[in-house]
């Protein structure tokens, strides 16, 4: 899952990043309001954690922005005023949860949990293909010979591909959507879990196959 992080205390900003990628987030940093809202307005997120004050544009402004061009995505915001007004203006500006600092990093993780968990809460439990089931709440791969249950990045790999089932997913769109635009991760990686997810339906007899599309991507499709 990838997140935004907008902090403009750099020590907290790392600390922060430290903690999330720990929780299993893939995670953009930005140091102030107006990149955390061109980052938002173009990339795909499926969260984001944004503190209020920062230079250039505070994160309640953001988070109005970013609500006007009708993206959805869960929105946590972080301050160290804790006075009411300052919550309201949050939460009315479309902002899912907020959390006054300090703050415990189980805490930070748990209310994450819940506002993108609500997020996934529309779209259906499960993606199917043929005889093939990924389950997005248990990454549990299956077929009705067996299941296997898949890493972080190997399941939003399979969702990716699954929920565009029949269309081609670029290299480029996978490193963006799962390690994120500043990542130092080579292309070459994406071809790695390609061919582990490979060995995976092939383990589980799926009748579906991952192929390459020379120069534009990856299709998952029923093997024909």
């Amino acid at each position: 899952m990838r997140l935004l992080l907008a902090e403009d205390e750099r020590e907290l900003a790392r600390a922060l990043t430290a903690i999330l990628n720990h929780g299993g987030y893939s995670v953009d940093t930005v140091y102030d309001g107006q990149d955390a809202l061109d980052y938002l307005l173009v990339g795909e997120y499926d969260g984001a954690v944004l503190d209020i004050m920062m230079p250039k544009l505070d994160g309640i402004e953001v988070v109005s922005r970013v609500r006007k061009t009708g993206k959805r995505l869960p929105i946590l915001m972080l301050t160290a005023k804790s006075e009411i007004d300052d919550r309201v203006r949050g939460l009315d500006s479309g902002a899912d949860d907020y959390l006054t600092k300090p703050f415990a990093a189980k805490e930070l993780l748990a209310r994450l949990r819940a506002i993108t968990r609500r997020n996934m809460e529309a779209p259906a439990t499960s993606l199917t293909i043929g005889r093939l089931t990924l389950d997005r709440a248990s990454c549990e791969l299956s077929t009705p010979d067996g299941s296997i249950r898949l890493a972080n990045r190997e399941f939003q790999m399979m969702e990716l591909l699954m929920s565009n089932a029949g269309h081609v997913i670029s290299t480029e769109r996978f490193m963006e959507k799962i390690w994120g635009c500043d990542s130092n991760a080579e292309q070459s990686v994406v071809w790695v879990y390609i061919s582990n997810l490979r060995k995976k339906l092939a383990s589980l007899n799926a009748g579906v196959q991952i192929t390459v599309s020379r120069g534009l991507g990856y299709i998952i499709e029923e093997e024909k």
